[in-house]
């Protein structure tokens, strides 16, 4: 009985403790997850202060449009996993997702409906970023190999056209600040750069 009697007073502190801890964790984050949903989330992306959109596992896109204090699970069309996303007009609301098997969605309504473009690819595609409604460009591997992977567009996704890509490993993130410059980065350090728009 005494035994039964300190066991329970240890888990009452260490219960007490971690609500003192949890309590000071408070002041700058506040948790807006599992709800609406469970799913490993990959990458967000915002369109304004009060419109935010994340993406991840088996096709999950969740979206706000009160700056994270409700959160809404939105239809993607795949069940295959989401790693990027990219939004370039906050007031039109263009924006792109990209993921495993060459998968890549377009949303014209800031995230509200999602659409599927046909990649020309079957790699995983990791990372995506748009300067412009037309121009863009995502990176990722094949998914055996690891050998990096770069495709292009110029018409806002109709098309996507391979790039000479100089690194033998997964890339993982990629970003262009105009049309000519951009980086991209990915596994062991890589690190590589355009200034000539990929060429």
């Amino acid at each position: 009985m005494r035994y039964f009697a300190l066991r329970a007073s240890v888990l009452f502190f260490v219960t007490t403790a971690g609500w003192s801890t949890a309590a000071r964790a408070q002041s700058g984050w506040f948790w807006q997850n599992p709800l609406p949903q469970g799913n490993e989330l990959r990458a967000v992306a915002a369109l304004s202060p009060r419109v935010t959109v994340a993406v991840g596992d088996v096709g999950t896109i969740v979206r706000t449009t009160d700056a994270g204090a409700t959160w809404t699970l939105q239809d993607s069309g795949t069940r295959l996993d989401l790693r990027g996303v990219s939004f370039v007009d906050a007031n039109i609301g263009i924006g792109t997702a990209v993921g495993r098997s060459g998968t890549i969605l377009r949303t014209t309504d800031g995230g509200a409906t999602w659409m599927p473009q046909l990649s020309g690819t079957t790699v995983i595609l990791n990372g995506v970023s748009f300067v412009n409604a037309n121009i863009g460009w995502a990176v990722g591997a094949f998914e055996y190999t690891g050998l990096g992977v770069i495709v292009h567009t110029t018409d806002g996704g109709d098309t996507w056209t391979p790039e000479y890509a100089p690194s033998k490993w997964t890339l993982l993130s990629v970003s262009f600040v105009n049309p000519c410059t951009g980086i991209a980065v990915g596994s062991y350090g890589t690190i590589i750069r355009t200034d000539t728009g990929g060429m």
